[in-house]
């Protein structure tokens, strides 16, 4: 199979196809990010990089042998957690070069199957991406097989999907046994936390409870946003704890600063929800 992964960042559908024994042949890295490529790289050296999405009726590849077209827009303009200005925003203005290169695709290779992913937004939102990619979404949220609460939309021509099986997998069973002075949090940072947002205290928001699911990962993690983990001592996430919340080997994203390692992750998919997917390849 040759895969394109458009917005490929750091190559979640590359360990997803493999979990989900889908034999690749070449596999095409759409991805301009520099920190994610290298991440990429170091994991999937074989990864045929292209570059910029926009350039590629540039790309010296044969569309037609394409088998599958992977990728996860940018979201920015249509997550609720954004300012919604939806396919004004230049991010977002990017699922229309998705459409335009499976179309293409599609053209050469009307077998070819594609899957992209994205976030909760509005309905109108939904409805656009829906029309242009003639199917509707597939809801899952990354808690059925991982420790973290993460709804994500899933438009597919891949048939027969059904929702995973819940491995009731919490955040207390995917911490580091010996975190790292780096990742507690300092007093100036705890008293910020404990200042009112909205008559709360910040930890209302950013609070995970061990027994629970972690919240949302976000690629603005690398801004320094703590996530509190009470054992002790408050501390943020560490990165591998974020790794296993989006179902990656452990040090998958060394070889970068912490911060890239926090963005990557945030901007990332969960492997396993992905991998689940493609088991229906």
């Amino acid at each position: 199979m040759n895969v394109l992964s458009l917005f490929d960042g750091i190559s979640a559908g590359q360990i997803a196809l493999q979990r989900a024994n889908v034999s690749v042949d070449k596999y095409y890295s759409s991805e301009v990010d520099a920190f994610a490529i290298n991440i990429a790289n170091k994991n999937f050296p074989n990864t045929v990089q292209l570059g910029d999405v926009t350039k590629w009726r540039d790309w010296d590849i044969d569309f037609s042998k394409i088998d599958l077209v992977i990728g996860g827009s940018p979201c920015q303009g249509f997550s609720f957690a954004g300012k919604q200005l939806n396919f004004q925003d230049d991010r977002s203005k990017l699922f229309f070069e998705y459409v335009d290169i499976l179309n293409y695709i599609n053209s050469l290779n009307s077998n070819v199957k594609f899957l992209l992913e994205n976030v909760r937004m509005k309905q109108e939102y939904q409805n656009v991406i829906s029309k242009f990619l003639n199917v509707q979404p597939i809801v899952i949220n990354s808690s059925l097989v991982s420790a973290q609460n993460r709804l994500r939309y899933y438009w597919t021509n891949i048939e027969n999907i059904e929702q995973p099986i819940d491995k009731n997998i919490k955040l207390k069973d995917v911490l580091v046994d010996n975190p790292i002075e780096k990742h507690f949090l300092s007093d100036k940072a705890i008293d910020y936390m404990s200042r009112l947002r909205s008559g709360k205290p910040r930890w209302e928001y950013h609070k995970n409870p061990l027994d629970a699911k972690a919240a949302c990962l976000t690629a603005n993690m690398y801004k320094g946003v703590p996530y509190g983990v009470i054992k002790e001592k408050v501390r943020k996430l560490t990165e591998i704890e974020c790794e296993r919340l989006q179902t990656f080997p452990d040090n998958y994203t060394e070889g970068v600063s912490s911060s890239q390692r926090y963005k990557a992750l945030g901007n990332s998919w969960t492997v396993e929800v992905v991998s689940h997917i493609f088991k229906n390849l």
